[in-house]
């Protein structure tokens, strides 16, 4: 494992400069940079086990060792934090709700398993098969569709008390509006206090769960359950999650890579995917929620500079000692409906929308057909719900699996349509990873 070496006079970063991963502060500056690396992640990390039904300190725990273990996994050679993935929501929502959180979990398992084997598999042969698989249209539309088949979820707890979620969702684009740099990279969590306190003037908070949760102890843990009615069409649910990890992998490598201006790095693609994958594995294993790479803390790391994997070790050790306070569980817990309906209705509109900037980014040539198509029928099938039921069997596909099943038929058996005929040529090949090696990045 790479060792550190202090960075410059240890308290300060020259312009221009940047904190390499196997560099560091001293410890102070770098015990406060990981700590600003817990309320970048916050925000975002216990929404998940709130919408879902989860323990929220269990979900921390395994965020916190998910942590650890990426940089063992990587081998202290790429900061990440690993945070709850909302990719798991809907999947999750739909699952406990047919059969329970067992079932939820044996999702989460699977899809962390299968995710490890791409790792693998992805250090081996290298990354590009990946960038066929999934080119530009359709990581996009994917990362899209889960996020707007989540509308008719944020609705229902806005409905609940519209006056609570209105000013939530209001004050949260105020701030990420208002503010620049880390404070408007953690709106969402700024807008989660304000809504707190303003549904505590309405008189809309329950606080006698917190009034009698102890100040320390264990999480609570749940087993995944493989023989509970129906888990085979649950964990279907959940395959096509696999397919949005490996597209926030591979961005936070390349997005790493970029910054600090070293190709090496993209190297570690596969051993990410192993490391989320062996992450998400041990959540589901105990009762947590799926994990992935955060955006926000890469905000952190460009706003300050510093890319040290020291700071997301103490990180990783704030996470876990956090999950260790069943009161502060029950704080979280206590989140009006109001304020979660404010919030989400802007925060699933924003992972549609990330899909959106995939395209954006990537130039998605949508004058194509095949192209129009691939988005088109997807997106209609996830903002719909469309599902498929085989009767008296308990199998059901919801609108996830179905709309991400269409799009890759559509958009790789229309290229190959177009291929036969010679009408047409496949998209342009996917733009390769700024900084690229010139090999594959192993």
């Amino acid at each position: 494992m790479a060792l550190w070496t202090i960075h410059g006079n240890g308290r300060t970063v020259e312009p221009g400069a940047v904190v390499r991963p196997d560099e560091r502060l001293n410890w102070p500056a770098t015990i406060a940079i990981g700590v600003q690396h817990v309320v970048a992640m916050f925000g975002a990390t216990f929404l998940v086990p709130i919408l879902t039904g989860f323990p929220v300190p269990t979900t921390l725990l395994f965020s916190g060792v998910g942590t650890l273990l990426f940089l063992l996994v990587t081998r202290n050679r790429l900061p990440s934090y690993l945070g709850s993935s909302f990719a798991f929501i809907a999947p999750v929502t739909a699952a406990t709700a047919a059969h329970g959180m067992g079932s939820a979990l044996a999702g989460i398992v699977a899809v962390g398993v299968l995710l490890a084997l791409i790792g693998v598999v992805v250090h081996t042969a290298g990354v590009k098969w990946v960038d066929r698989l999934l080119p530009p249209v359709l990581a996009g539309t994917i990362v899209a569709l889960i996020g707007f088949n989540l509308a008719g979820a944020a609705y229902g707890n806005f409905a609940k008390s519209p006056i609570t979620a209105t000013f939530t969702l209001a004050v949260t684009i105020l701030f990420a509006v208002l503010f620049r740099g880390f404070l408007g990279r953690i709106s969402i969590f700024l807008g989660v206090i304000a809504g707190y306190v303003f549904a505590a003037f309405r008189g809309e908070l329950d606080f006698s769960a917190v009034e009698k949760a102890a100040w320390v102890g264990l999480p609570t843990f749940h087993l995944p359950d493989f023989g509970a009615p129906g888990v085979w069409s649950g964990i279907a649910m959940f395959l096509p999650v696999v397919l949005v990890l490996i597209a926030e992998n591979v961005g936070h490598v390349r997005g790493v890579a970029t910054m600090v201006e070293d190709p090496e790095i993209n190297r570690q693609t596969g051993k990410a995917l192993l490391a989320d994958g062996i992450s998400t594995t041990v959540a589901g294993l105990f009762g947590g929620s799926g994990t992935t790479t955060y955006g926000e803390n890469i905000g952190v790391m460009a706003s300050t500079r510093v890319y040290s994997t020291a700071a997301y070790w103490v990180a990783g050790i704030a996470a876990i000692l956090l999950s260790l306070s069943p009161k502060f569980g029950a704080i979280i817990n206590s989140v009006p409906a109001g304020v979660l309906g404010g919030i989400t209705t802007g925060l699933y509109g924003l992972i549609g929308v990330i899909g959106i900037k995939i395209w954006v980014d990537n130039r998605v040539d949508f004058s194509r057909p095949v192209n129009q198509y691939t988005a088109a029928v997807a997106l209609i099938i996830a903002v719909g719900g469309f599902s498929i039921a085989i009767k008296d069997s308990g199998f059901v596909l919801g609108g996830i699996v179905i709309a991400t099943v269409a799009a890759i038929v559509i958009y790789h058996g229309g290229n190959a349509i177009a291929r036969l005929r010679k009408s047409g040529a496949d998209d342009p090949h996917p733009i390769e990873a700024v900084g690229a090696l010139g090999g594959d990045p192993a």
